[in-house]
């Protein structure tokens, strides 16, 4: 399917409300039947015999989440990405989306097609259609939201509620990337040394099965893994002590640590940062060894997060990023 409609050498002024739809929008649907052409004001979404229907929702905001002057189509990609990464936590497979704009002054239609384009690039990459949503305009800064919908056996989601003492605490991939490229610590490495994981981070949809077979908990890491943590640690009724000598961090990380004359303080910067879209989950110890995945802490009773390096505990505050 080609994506949207080049600008006509003349146009310059973005379509009306529906035209916009027709031409930026409908195309993402890639046909699905239960958008109804994005012609009404709602979709059909059918049940599905034997499975859940899991739903997330994610917004951002420009100098929020993402510099004011990111390319379009990144900004889309990494709004789906986001959301697809709330589904990987949950073992969901993927299904549909809603979307909401509210274009700012001067985000013209070469922008707004280019936003679009984002999302047919990565509709098509994770198999996921547009299924409605709004479009408005707003004096503030550019602002964007995704409801995203994806199916799961019934009652084989993946909850926070399930982790249980004893429990060994593991992590997808990588920590602190995210932080690194476009947070405060951002600016302090060569940024050629980052596989961009904050602008397009990769949804773990790739551990959906080994979620479903082995895992008691999960969630994904957004916030910060600390912060991460104590939302499991909260929901499940546990504590946990992680030990962030054993967190993975990529060589960016490590050759940013070796700037740092506290390697501990610097450890705890990288698991309070956010926006690493790795997995954080827990499972018995009998079963986390098939999951391959590095083992940073345990589930103890209590509540709470202990986070310790270098033989000391830390005070890792908030923990990351904190929703006002």
């Amino acid at each position: 399917m080609s994506g949207p409609e080049a600008t006509p050498p003349d146009e310059v002024d973005p379509p009306d409300e529906f035209g916009q739809i027709a031409r930026l929008f409908r195309p993402l649907t890639r046909g699905a039947p239960e958008a109804l052409e994005l012609l009404d004001d709602a979709a059909v979404i059918p049940s599905r015999p034997g499975f859940d229907l899991v739903v997330t929702k994610d917004a951002l905001v420009a100098g929020v989440h993402f510099q004011p002057d990111e390319p379009p189509d990144r900004i889309a990609r990494r709004l789906l990405r986001a959301n697809l990464s709330d589904l990987a936590a949950k073992a969901a497979a993927p299904f549909g989306y809603f979307l909401m704009t509210a274009w700012p002054p001067g985000f013209d239609w070469s922008q707004r097609q280019a936003f679009a384009e984002g999302l047919r690039e990565d509709g098509a990459t994770f198999d996921v259609s547009l299924l409605g949503g709004d479009t408005v305009a707003t004096p503030g800064p550019l602002t964007v939201s995704m409801t995203l919908l994806g199916w799961v056996s019934a009652g084989q989601m993946i909850r926070r509620a399930g982790a249980r003492p004893g429990d060994l605490v593991m992590v997808s991939g990588p920590i602190g990337d995210g932080w690194l490229d476009w947070g405060p610590g951002a600016g302090q490495l060569d940024r050629r040394w980052l596989a961009e994981p904050y602008r397009l981070p990769n949804p773990r949809l790739d551990l959906r099965d080994l979620l479903r077979s082995h895992a008691s908990a999960a969630a994904d890491i957004s916030d910060g893994l600390i912060a991460d943590a104590g939302h499991v640690a909260r929901a499940s009724g546990v504590s946990m002590t992680l030990d962030l000598d054993r967190m993975p961090i990529s060589a960016a990380a490590e050759a940013w640590l070796a700037t740092q004359a506290d390697r501990a303080g610097g450890l705890l910067r990288l698991a309070t940062g956010g926006d690493d879209y790795e997995l954080l989950l827990t499972a018995p110890p009998e079963t986390a060894t098939r999951l391959g995945l590095p083992v940073i802490g345990e589930v103890q009773a209590g509540q709470g997060v202990i986070a310790r390096a270098g033989g000391r505990d830390l005070d890792g505050g908030a923990g990351g990023w904190r929703h006002r």
